[in-house]
């Protein structure tokens, strides 16, 4: 009999603005997207590039990459959107790891320190990550000593609080946020958001991604588990294998050539090594 397998994510129905995928949906419109920015941010943009959605980034020299949930990247600045439904323990180290990786993808592009981009890390948080009630937490780098000193690196990290909406004071923003916890829409832009939400629920196409994103990310973790429990016993045992071929050249009864072969480095790898 064939085991029936248990999958836990919210239905389609019960999706909001702010759930993970229906976000990334919606963002995929250029002109919701600006308007997003531009109300977050208090700023009016001319021009972007169309939202790179989930943008995968990882370096060459790790395999810990990072998934983006919406990456804009306009003619002089990079935006970074990130939607949080759920209180995150660890932003200030998830912001610092952005950053990390934003720029090296700009760098791995061929440009100088100079040409990074100004760039932009914006989280909107249904639940406050850090607790003290604030409705916009903006982190930019400022001299200890003397706050009047700025190191100028054109990085901002920004974490908007839903649950602190009727602290602001922008009207526009404080909408953006309300609706953002609640649902709740009271201006044209979010009347017009939570439309296309609607509509989005009773689109085949988007139910098949919908459903076929959380069957991948499911299996993904299930086979985590057992992969990682693979990978550390192999590694264990590679280890294990090179800590006794070193033993045998510092003994003299294997020479670093043969050594180098069976491990797969370099002469020079296994000198260095001893």
């Amino acid at each position: 009999m064939a085991e029936k397998r248990a999958y836990n994510f919210k239905s389609i129905q019960d999706l909001c603005f702010s759930d993970d995928f229906m976000f990334g949906e919606i963002m995929k419109d250029e002109r919701i997207c600006k308007g997003v920015i531009e109300r977050l941010l208090k700023i009016k943009i001319d021009h972007i590039e169309y939202p790179e959605l989930q943008k995968e980034i990882s370096p060459l020299y790790t395999q810990k990459g990072v998934r983006l949930d919406v990456y804009v990247a306009g003619s002089d600045k990079v935006f970074d959107i990130e939607a949080q439904s759920y209180k995150l323990d660890d932003i200030g180290e998830r912001m610092r790891y952005y950053q990390a990786m934003i720029d090296i993808d700009n760098l791995m592009r061929g440009m100088s320190y100079s040409e990074l981009k100004e760039s932009y890390i914006l989280f909107l948080c249904t639940n406050d990550p850090l607790g003290y009630g604030l409705p916009v937490y903006t982190f930019e780098r400022v001299c200890k000593e003397d706050s009047s000193v700025s190191l100028n690196d054109k990085t901002h990290h920004i974490i908007f609080n839903a649950e602190a909406a009727n602290e602001e004071s922008d009207s526009e923003l404080k909408d953006f946020m309300t609706f953002l916890k609640s649902n709740e829409a009271n201006s044209e832009f979010t009347k017009e958001i939570a439309s296309m939400v609607q509509t989005k629920k009773f689109e085949q196409s988007f139910i098949n991604e919908y459903m076929a994103w959380n069957l991948h990310d499911d299996d993904v973790k299930k086979r985590g588990v057992a992969e990682g429990i693979k990978i550390g016993m192999a590694q264990g045992i590679q280890q294990g294998k090179a800590v006794a071929y070193f033993d045998l050249v510092k003994s003299g009864l294997l020479s670093v050539k043969d050594a180098a072969i069976k491990l797969g480095m370099s002469e020079d790898e296994v000198r260095s090594r001893l």
